[in-house]
This record gives C-alpha cells, structure tokens and sequence, in this order.
C-alpha cells in the first residue's frame, strides 16, 4: 500500500442503536466508541485516515429495515458489524423504557470468550485498526439483512403505543426537557412526587 492510499483511506463508523437515554448498553458502548477513538486517534492521524462517525436512533420497524438493524446496540466499521456473532440477553432499563416488563433483549459481545453488557474497548480498537492497515478482509462479510425481529418489533410497536398516549406529540417530548430531568417533568402523576407531571413518558 502506498503512502497516498494510507492518506486517503475513509473509515465509516456507524453507531445504531435503540435508546441513548435509558438503555444502559446504549449508553455504555457510545461511552467505549468514544474511549476507543480517542485511544487511537494518533494512528488516525499519522496514517491520514479520514474518520466519519454516524450516530443513528433506530426509532422505529420501518427504520430497521432500512438499515438492516437486528440487534441494539450495533457498530458497524466500512459496513461490517464489528461483533462476530449475535447474542443478546434482557434488558432491564429497556424493557422499562418501552413498558414491555423487561421482555426486550439487547445486545451481548463476546471478546476474547468473555460476554460484556457494552462493546469493549479494544474491541472497537482492534475493528478500526483493521480497516486503517487494509485488514478488512479478515472481517465477516456482512449476511444479508435479515427480517426485523420480533424482539425489536415488540419494542417499536410498545414504545409507539406509550407515544400516542401521551398527553403531547414525541416530537414535543423529545426537547421539553433534559434527558435526566425525564422522569420529573414527563412521568405521570402516579408515577413521580410532581403533580405537573404529563405522563408523556
């Protein structure tokens, strides 16, 4: 590889997921993706390798589909999901979120025969460096996108159904207020202390 290619070699980080205010593996691997690019961003640069990072809320079946999502949270490097097999185990904090009584299944990485509840470090690490070295070959190929499964569905069809419930649009919801003050200004009255509360949550 010459040094012009190294300078000129794009590497597409997509980060998908479900929920990026409740879900405690949403939120733990967003949290690792940053650790991983911050850890190799000297080799980012010295290389030349242009980096691009999408961050994507998968809201809703249709959007699944779209993008071939079949499990929360997803890190996908130049296309390739970065986990080389598909586990998944309860998740508690969306299974709250969607009101489906902790029925909803997230995402479990295996690294080094370990499970881990969020995407390790050098897990990322080790995905990003391939694509900057060329090694993307050693990567799975990417299977054909497969049905939305009904795990997700339950998901897409409870947290729809909580929406149109609520006493304002999901748009409205989305920006009254700070993601940690949720709880107080969208819960229901039977559900926090504040009697203004909405119930939009």
């Amino acid at each position: 590889m010459t040094t012009h290619e190294q300078r000129t070699r794009k590497i597409e980080i997509d980060f998908m997921f479900i929920d990026l205010e409740t879900c405690t593996r949403c939120r733990g691997t967003d949290a690792n993706l940053e650790a991983a690019l911050q850890a190799v961003q000297g080799i980012l640069e010295s290389t030349g390798a242009e980096v691009v990072v999408r961050k994507t809320l998968v809201d809703s079946e249709k959007r699944a589909m779209e993008l071939g999502f079949v499990s929360s949270p997803t890190i996908r490097v130049n296309g390739r999901d970065i986990a080389l097999e598909l586990r998944e185990s309860s998740c508690q904090s969306c299974g709250e979120t969607c009101g489906c009584d902790g029925q909803i299944n997230c995402r479990v990485w295996v690294y080094q025969g370990q499970e881990h509840t969020v995407a390790p470090i050098p897990l990322i690490v080790d995905a990003i460096l391939r694509a900057v070295y060329g090694s993307e070959k050693e990567m799975p190929t990417p299977s054909v996108p497969a049905p939305v499964p009904e795990n997700l569905r339950r998901f897409f069809a409870a947290k729809a159904a909580k929406a149109s419930s609520a006493c304002c649009s999901a748009d409205e919801q989305s920006t009254c207020c700070e993601p940690a003050q949720k709880q107080a200004c969208c819960a229901s009255p039977e559900e926090t202390a504040n009697p203004g509360g909405c119930g939009c949550r």
